[in-house]
């Protein structure tokens, strides 16, 4: 599926003047970005537009006006939507699960409801699975698996047919730690040849995760580039005494050149 989707030249998400109301609130303003391969983090506050990107992008909504394509194909038009979503694997922040399917069924469902033969789902949701090392749990019912192993359920199903671009919603949000440090380890191991766009409020998701960042602020593009040349932004600045570089007395203590840049990218609003 991968590689059959590639052509030369076009680039795996391209958005042209995207814009989404919701009412009178503007939630897109004229985004428009290309992309390309690797891991990109889609950052910004609440309200900023993360969720609102990627649903337009996983065809779960339609833009208001403006253009949005993966590998080509324009995900908002009736005609290559269809075709769109088998190029497309989408895990939201929110996601329902049958507790009382097994979860290679789950896994295999996904896998045939994005075109893959129903002959070949059961082997598909199995190397899944492996992916996300969920193998030996495949005859269980979903209901028994833990907060993290669902995250990592539905990361498989969203890889099962696996699509060239994948795009994940707070995939990290309600992890302990080290169950963040994992899925990261699985989203590299699969980023070669894919795009993968990651919403996240979490700079450590930017800063450890991601080859390329979009920040968003008010349905706008701030900066899009790499999380280096951001640091770097504001690395040769200094920090004042407190090592924060913004802010003043009772400030919280932005401990990195890209936690500085990235405050400083957003402002005031809520970074949460």
């Amino acid at each position: 599926m991968i590689s059959s989707a590639i052509v030369a030249g076009v680039p795996a998400v391209e958005v042209a003047d995207l814009t989404v109301r919701y009412r009178r609130r503007v939630a897109l303003d004229a985004v428009s970005m290309r992309l390309s391969g690797g891991i990109v983090g889609v950052l910004g506050p609440n309200g900023a537009g993360k969720t609102s990107l990627l649903s337009v992008l996983a065809t779960v909504s339609r833009p208001d006006a403006g253009r949005a394509t993966v590998h080509g194909r324009d995900v908002s038009s009736a005609v290559a939507r269809s075709a769109a979503r088998e190029l497309i694997g989408w895990l939201p922040q929110r996601f329902d699960l049958s507790g009382s399917m097994t979860v290679q069924d789950t896994v295999a469902y996904a896998a045939w409801s994005h075109g893959v033969p129903v002959a070949d789902c059961a082997r598909a949701a199995i190397e899944a699975l492996s992916v996300v090392d969920l193998e030996e749990r495949a005859t269980d019912r979903v209901r028994r698996l833990s907060g993290g192993q669902r995250q990592r359920l539905g990361l498989a199903a969203a890889i099962a047919h696996e699509p060239p671009v994948l795009l994940l919603d707070e995939p990290t949000v309600g992890l302990d730690p080290s169950q963040r440090v994992r899925l990261r380890h699985y989203l590299r191991a699969i980023s070669t040849g894919r795009t993968i766009i990651v919403a996240t409020h979490l700079i450590e998701d930017g800063a450890q995760l991601c080859d390329e960042l979009v920040v968003l602020r008010a349905g706008t593009v701030a900066y899009h580039g790499s999380p280096q040349a951001l640091a770097d932004s504001v690395a040769e600045e200094g920090a004042g005494e407190d090592g924060s570089g913004v802010g003043g007395a009772g400030a919280p203590v932005l401990s990195t050149p890209l936690e500085r840049a990235y405050e400083r990218l957003v402002g005031s609003e809520d970074a949460g």
